[in-house]
């Protein structure tokens, strides 16, 4: 069982920054693409940034220049730095990690419980 456990949410004005974290951990035998999505009230969830295994970054065009992802191989964490923040960034913010259990199990998806990102003055 793979376990995800994000934490950094919270309140901030428009203009600041958040840094959210996302931990993997429980029986993992390796860890591929780790990833961030969000989803705001009425709708639906949408990637905001992925970092591939060889640490390849991609992101949504409209958090292109304000967020940067990275990841910690070796802690099986992965990061969202938040800047410039806007109030269309309010939602809630879920970690995604792609692993294998075992050497054979193939590779599923494992989501974090969210955490909430607002964005109001």
């Amino acid at each position: 069982q793979v376990q995800v456990v994000e934490s950094g949410g919270g309140l901030v004005q428009p203009g600041g920054s958040l840094r959210l974290s996302c931990a993997a951990s429980g029986s993992i035998f390796s860890i591929y693409d780790m990833g961030w999505y969000r989803q705001a009230p009425g709708k639906q969830r949408e990637l905001v940034a992925l970092i591939t295994t060889g640490g390849t970054p991609h992101y949504a065009d409209s958090v292109k220049g304000r967020f940067t992802i990275s990841r910690d191989t070796a802690k099986k964490t992965v990061y969202l730095q938040m800047n410039s923040l806007k109030p269309e960034d309010t939602a809630v913010y879920y970690c995604n990690v792609e692993a294998s259990s075992t050497w054979n199990s193939g590779q599923h998806d494992y989501w974090g419980q969210g955490t909430q990102v607002t964005v109001s003055s």
